[in-house]
């Protein structure tokens, strides 16, 4: 559990300042009065700040199950979450009865709500830089295969036509699948255009 002390003029201060430093957002936060401010003799001899002490009621890892987890009941579906965080992400996997309705065609469901869950997450922890990736019965695995076959599959088709293929809108991750299939590819190169969340691959001619 994440928790500090701070000190201001007013509580309202203290507060603010556990804010901004713990880089969380009000409801997230526990906050208890240690000490009151006390003014003193015109106001400068024997004033005292106010001491407040400030929790983190969830960390972002914690956030997120217990966000999906809440999801996931509202749906009036049957399922589990399971959090894993390194040093760059924080994967959360969704498995459970039913619960396929998370993937939609061509995992679109799951994409909409990874990319409302990474706004959420960085507009509750300001300071957070890791990407959030949401997971449903193991579909990311299975989509990053399909992916690097169509990679190599669009890869021959511009080198036999010397064509650019433009592919489908795809997730930061998605694309990245694409890429790093053909970075060893000498007939052809790869780039991004676009803007989130519609930003597509190109394979183009070398």
């Amino acid at each position: 559990m994440i928790e500090i002390e701070t000190t201001g003029r007013t509580i309202d201060e203290a507060i603010q300042k556990a804010l901004d430093t713990l880089g969380v957002k009000r409801n997230n936060l526990d906050i208890k009065v240690l000490s009151e401010p006390a003014q003193g003799l015109f106001n400068l001899i024997g004033a005292k700040d106010a001491r407040i002490n400030a929790k983190v009621l969830f960390p972002p890892a914690q956030y997120l199950e217990h966000f999906l987890a809440e999801l996931i009941k509202y749906m009036n579906l049957e399922g589990t979450v399971a959090v894993e965080e390194d040093e760059e992400k924080i994967i959360a996997s969704i498995n459970g009865k039913r619960i396929g309705s998370l993937i939609g065609r061509r995992g679109r469901t799951l994409n909409e709500l990874q990319y409302l869950l990474n706004t959420i997450i960085k507009r509750q922890f300001s300071g957070i830089k890791k990407m959030i990736i949401v997971d449903v019965e193991g579909y990311r695995e299975r989509r990053e295969k399909t992916l690097t076959q169509l990679a190599k599959s669009i890869a021959r088709k511009v080198d036999r036509l010397g064509e650019e293929q433009v592919l489908e809108p795809m997730t930061p991750q998605e694309r990245r699948i694409i890429h790093l299939a053909l970075k060893g590819d000498n007939n052809v190169i790869t780039y991004s255009k676009g803007e989130e969340p519609y930003r597509k691959v190109v394979i183009a001619p070398r």
